[in-house]
């Protein structure tokens, strides 16, 4: 097949390209930086400049491409893009991820009906954001947690956006647990050695990781299969902070993390942060496997967390 890979040089796209190449496909990678064309190429596919905030731009780019598939996975949340993580401000640390996860998956879908791509498989989230009801694992079935009121609330209504419009298409989301992998949590591991991510309150809240590979694998088996619908991409083992904190801690080299309170952590990192670390709600990833037939490397961040650090 030929696929479009919107956002090839990010954190996943660097591991998907390589599993792309490797089942057969010409892949074509778009970045937004001229100086990552030559790590596209490296990695096997043809490379272009795009900008996902440009309607011209992504047209010409999926005209000139002729795929069968695109696949959306443009963020901007890299230190380059968005700057040091800011859990208290979500509003401004996603602006730009925020603005490609509406603006940039219109201009996507508009191209694909132009140019009569059959397909589009996209990326959605699903770590710690289930309802905040019922038990601590979701399904696809439940609905997914808005944050009304509180500043991550636009991000949510972004994530919603993606999916809403990509499933009316007839396409697939994605729904990621959070990555873990090279380049993809060392700004939380340097954090972690530091003492400065901290367990808070009871740390009860729930939340789903997946390795990056893990992720690629899945989108490779949505793309080939034509997958319609949502999926949660999450590895086996939800959990809550008080077990996956002090075991990344583990891993890493690092003292086991402070406690701090609900409210002073409110103070300090915003409600986002509460929420996923005493509230959040994992994933089942049963849906995954029993209809992509995904199996991932590593079933559990226990397993992969000790990979990538030790």
């Amino acid at each position: 097949m030929r696929v479009f890979l919107a956002g090839g040089s990010g954190v996943l796209g660097r591991r998907l390209v390589p599993q792309l190449v490797a089942r057969g496909h010409q892949v074509t990678a778009t970045t937004t930086s001229a100086d990552k064309l030559a790590l596209l190429a490296q990695l096997g596919a043809d490379a272009v400049v795009m900008d996902g905030l440009d309607a011209g731009s992504v047209g010409e780019a999926v005209a000139t491409a002729r795929p069968d598939a695109i696949v959306h996975q443009m963020t901007a949340i890299s230190l380059a893009h968005a700057g040091k993580p800011d859990l208290k401000h979500p509003d401004r640390w996603f602006a730009k991820t925020n603005r490609l996860r509406t603006e940039g998956t219109d201009h996507l879908m508009a191209a694909a009906e132009a140019t009569g791509v059959p397909h589009v498989v996209a990326q959605g989230y699903a770590s710690w954001n289930g309802i905040r009801e019922g038990g601590w694992v979701k399904t696809e079935e439940d609905p997914q947690d808005p944050m009304d009121g509180t500043a991550a609330q636009v991000g949510m209504e972004a994530i919603r956006h993606v999916e809403d419009v990509v499933l009316a298409a007839g396409g697939a989301s994605l729904r990621y647990g959070a990555f873990y992998g090279p380049d993809a949590i060392d700004d939380q591991v340097e954090l972690v050695r530091k003492r400065q991510f901290p367990l808070v309150g009871r740390a009860t809240g729930y939340s789903s990781w997946v390795h990056l590979d893990d992720a690629a694998s899945a989108t490779v088996l949505a793309v080939e299969q034509r997958a319609r619908g949502a999926f949660n991409i999450v590895d086996d083992d939800p959990a809550p902070a008080s077990e996956w904190l002090p075991y990344l801690a583990e891993c890493a080299g690092a003292k086991r993390p402070m406690r701090v309170p609900k409210w002073l952590a409110r103070l300090l990192a915003g409600e986002q942060a509460v929420v996923m670390m005493t509230e959040g709600r994992g994933f089942s990833n049963a849906k995954a496997k029993r209809e992509l037939g995904w199996e991932p490397r590593y079933p559990s961040w226990r397993q992969g967390f000790k990979a990538e650090l030790t």
